[in-house]
């Protein structure tokens, strides 16, 4: 039993370490003290200090002739002219490229509309209804187009925004323009698809991905049948003015058996001899071919 009992020379040592070090701790914490003691300021020099100290402006000073401080106001309807301060300028930031603002019988036209059925029938139709007008206008939009029907929804943006996930659901997959406009994007984050971007009007990178895609599908032909393929594009995009080759994306429609979103939000009235977009374009030179 002896054998199993520490050496009480071990206690010594042990008792002696722990001795020392926390005389250290304490010297230090002492000395700490001591110095922070000797720091301090006297109320004269405290003084002196804050008579010396000159606070920096929170702000820089803003000179009297910047524009921040002299608005320009623009006067007027916002036509492809604008006057600011009585000058006339040419408006580059306008989407009126149509030039229907200022037009006088549009304008009484929307007013006798308005006093017969209100804002309200501006809004969406989920919540304020559908009016004789709406079914009118569908009906017109489908033979300008050369369309079976035509869906008017109350606001641009909303239409390709909502259009896409009505179709596309999570688990298809959608073949995207990288250059596409913002409501086509946020189009895309409500499907909660998977989508592939491809580089802007490059077919031969459209292609490859159509290419990889069906390879996919021959390694799974179960999961293949309940997966839908979708390109979408626009007729003339926002964000490059440049077409998108449409021909070229019917081939792939029909090779592929995809389908296809072409958002002619800014082709439509521009593009075409008379203003059908680009669809009209490609049926025009199908038609000659």
């Amino acid at each position: 039993m002896l054998g199993y009992l520490p050496d009480s020379f071990h206690y010594y040592i042990e008792t002696l370490l722990v001795g020392l070090l926390v005389y250290v701790v304490m010297r230090n914490r002492a000395k700490r003290q001591q110095e922070k003691l000797s720091k301090k300021l006297t109320e004269r020099q405290k003084d002196e200090l804050i008579a010396e100290w000159q606070p920096e402006p929170l702000v820089p000073e803003t000179p009297q002739d910047h524009p921040v401080l002299n608005p320009k106001y623009a006067d007027g309807k916002m036509t492809k002219e604008v006057s600011i301060d009585g000058q006339k300028y040419l408006n580059m930031a306008s989407t009126n490229f149509l030039s229907f603002i200022g037009v006088k019988r549009i304008e009484e036209r929307a007013k006798s509309t308005i006093f017969k059925y209100g804002v309200g029938s501006c809004g969406p139709r989920g919540f304020y209804g559908t009016v004789d007008v709406h079914l009118d206008l569908e009906k017109e939009l489908a033979k300008f187009m050369g369309c079976e029907e035509a869906v008017l929804y109350s606001y641009g943006f909303a239409t390709v925004s909502s259009a896409i996930p009505a179709y596309a659901k999570k688990g298809d997959v959608i073949f995207v323009d990288e250059g596409v406009n913002f409501a086509i994007q946020k189009g895309l984050q409500a499907s909660r698809s998977r989508v592939e971007y491809f580089k802007h009007n490059d077919m031969e990178d459209l292609e490859r991905l159509l290419l990889e895609q069906e390879q996919k599908d021959k390694k799974d032909l179960k999961k293949a049948k309940t997966v839908r393929r979708f390109i979408v594009v626009e007729g003339l995009y926002v964000n490059h003015a440049d077409l998108c080759p449409l021909p070229k994306i019917i081939e792939f429609k029909w090779r592929f058996k995809v389908r296809v979103f072409i958002d002619e939000s800014w082709s439509f009235g521009i593009i075409g001899k008379t203003g059908r977009g680009e669809k009209q374009l490609y049926l025009q030179k199908t038609n000659n071919d």
